[in-house]
């Protein structure tokens, strides 16, 4: 098993004292599988990524990475493994601007030590961006700019891949396009994939789906 949750407790506080946004949430995820990850916006999807990939802690619980509990190293060994190990796409594309499109889908991969392994010409060809290497990140569309910042997570080769709502900005036909695109090449890399969704269309093309509602998944 790549990624076991266990027991996940989190709370923010409130006007009327702490509100329990994740409570005793467990989850596993396989190499190779794509799991979604539903619910209403406000419903803690991002807080439940956000501390899977090591950027935010729980109150209590663990997250095992290949059976290494992410949450008991310190923040060095956490940066390490988001260099290395799991790649995140945001809603916001969070593409350099003073960067081309193929420099900022190698970025990542230099990060991790693996740059000279990327050909960035057939990525941005897998990613539908051919002949778009010179261009900046303002010159491309919405769509586009999501294709590079999936492109620049999947260029170090992570084992896990964690995507917030990366279709959120985006038309249906447009959403639905990055949304294969990302399945893909997840599956061919034989990486797992958590991706939260609103979206119950897209949520039935993963392996599986998990419904977050009340802190509780189902």
């Amino acid at each position: 098993m790549l990624v076991d949750v266990q027991n996940l407790t989190k709370r923010f506080p409130g006007s009327d004292g702490e509100v329990t946004v994740l409570d005793n949430v467990s989850l596993t995820l396989a190499a190779g599988e794509t799991v979604a990850l539903t619910g209403e916006s406000g419903s803690g999807k991002s807080t439940l990524l956000h501390i899977i990939g090591g950027l935010e802690p729980a109150d209590s619980g663990a997250v095992l990475f290949d059976g290494v509990d992410i949450w008991a190293l310190d923040d060095a060994g956490r940066a390490k493994l988001r260099r290395t190990d799991i790649g995140v796409v945001f809603q916001q594309f969070n593409l350099i601007p003073s960067l081309n499109i193929e420099q900022n889908l190698v970025f990542q991969a230099r990060l991790a030590g693996r740059g000279s392994a990327v050909n960035a010409a057939e990525l941005a060809a897998s990613l539908g961006l051919e002949g778009q290497l010179r261009k900046y990140p303002e010159e491309l569309s919405g769509g586009q700019q999501q294709r590079v910042a999936i492109g620049r997570a999947l260029a170090a080769a992570p084992r896990l891949v964690l995507a917030d709502e990366p279709t959120g900005n985006l038309d249906e036909t447009t959403g639905t396009g990055v949304f294969d695109l990302l399945v893909d090449i997840a599956r061919s890399q034989g990486t797992g994939l958590l991706i939260a969704t609103h979206s119950e269309r897209l949520a039935a093309l993963a392996d599986r789906r998990l419904h977050l509602s009340h802190g509780t998944l189902a």
